[in-house]
Order: structure tokens, then sequence, then C-alpha cells
């Protein structure tokens, strides 16, 4: 019996691999450049901390008082900036106006423990892109960091509510305040006339039209609502 000769085995042709497609080139958008101001370190310790934390942000700078703010915005340029409102040598307000004058476009964020219906006012109408609370959950703030970089603005409800009704309120002049800021210190309606060069038959005036724009009924109650609104700074 002839044996089978076993069929040659053909060789196996060599597959080539086919070239692998080049990396494709990182496209992360870069991350947010943040400015922080606030006058006290442990703040602004926490606030570093915590943005430093996120992939999409980066903080740029920190700055202890308004002045220094204006400062190192001007030389960093970041994409937002959190900004406390009361702070030395130059005030919030103060701070963002002076930023915008540079950059209209500037996205600034009042972080602030201040409520009051004028400060919310006075920072909105400077150019304020958002305006928070300290106690915001940090979520929240980081959601308004992303949002006022997209160029959205960030108000929330209630505050929101507290501007609209300041904005539609009787608003008191700029003497009027002068006024309040002398009761508050306690000066006599004499010595208050003495202080602004004007009579003290004109100074009740303002004082009755005080009490009348701000629905109150004694000199307390009106630099005690001033005081919470942010009319004034005992």
């Amino acid at each position: 019996m002839t044996s089978k000769k076993k069929a040659a085995s053909k060789p196996k042709k060599s597959v080539k691999s086919a070239p692998k497609k080049a990396a494709k080139e990182d496209t992360k958008r870069p991350r947010i450049a943040v400015l922080i101001a606030d006058d006290h370190s442990v703040v602004r310790e926490g606030l570093a901390s915590l943005i430093g934390r996120k992939a999409d942000m980066t903080v740029v700078a920190e700055a202890g008082n308004g002045r220094e703010a204006a400062d190192l915005w001007k030389q960093h340029r970041p994409d937002v900036t959190l900004l406390d409102l009361r702070m030395p040598e130059l005030d919030g307000v103060g701070a963002i106006k002076e930023i915008r004058a540079s950059d209209e476009n500037a996205r600034i964020i009042v972080l602030t423990t201040f409520d009051g219906d004028e400060d919310i006012y006075r920072a909105i109408q400077a150019g304020a892109k958002g305006y928070l609370l300290k106690d915001v959950p940090r979520e929240a703030l980081m959601d308004c960091i992303r949002r006022v970089h997209a160029g959205e603005t960030c108000i929330p409800v209630h505050l929101a509510a507290k501007l609209a009704e300041r904005v539609s309120g009787e608003t008191l002049s700029g003497r009027e305040i002068d006024v309040l800021k002398l009761m508050a210190q306690g000066k006599s309606n004499k010595e208050i006339g003495s202080a602004l060069f004007i009579s003290e038959g004109t100074v009740k005036s303002h004082v009755k039209a005080i009490f009348s724009k701000m629905n109150v009924i004694s000199r307390t109650e009106s630099v005690a609502s001033a005081t919470r609104r942010g009319l004034i700074q005992l």
C-alpha cells in the first residue's frame, strides 16, 4: 500500500500589520485661569485648594486687597476673577471698575458675605458677571466660574430678586446717603447740618425723605436697614 505523500504545506504569507494611526493630538481646552482676591488668607487658601483640584481650572494669582487685585489682574489677565466686596485700600466695586477700565470684557464674580440689595446693585452696575455668597455649595461655585467663563451671568434667584427690588424701588440721593452716614454716627440734625453746610431745616427734610423712601419710622431703624442693605458701612 503506497503511502500518500503529505501535501507540502504552503509557506504562510507574512501579513504586514497596518501602520498604526498617529495618536491624536491632545485637544483638551486650556484650563480656566482664576485670580482670587480676598483680604482673609484662610479664605484665599481654601479657594485655591478647591479650584486647584479641578482639572479644568488653575489659580494664577492671589490678592489680599483691592489695589493688589487690580494690579495682578493687569499682570496675569485671568479668565475669571473671584473678588470679595469689602477689602482694604480699594474695595471690590472700585477694583471692578479699574479692571474693566482696562478691559470691559473682564469676567468677574463677587464672592462675599454681604447680600444687601445695594451691595448687589453696585457690584452688577460696576460690571460683575456673577454674585455669590460665601456659604454657596462648592460645586455651585465651580459651576458659576465655568458659566461666567463661557460668557453667562450667574446670580442666584434669591439675590436676583433683591436686585430687582432695588432697581424698581426708590433711590436715595447722594445727599440723603450723606445724612444717613452721619445719622449712623449718632449726630444730631444740627450737627449734621454743620458738617454738610446746610440748615437744620434742610436736614429735617432729608431725614423725612429717608424715612419715606426706606419705609421706616425711626433713625435707628433707618440706620439698621441701610447697613443691612449695604447703603452705608459702619
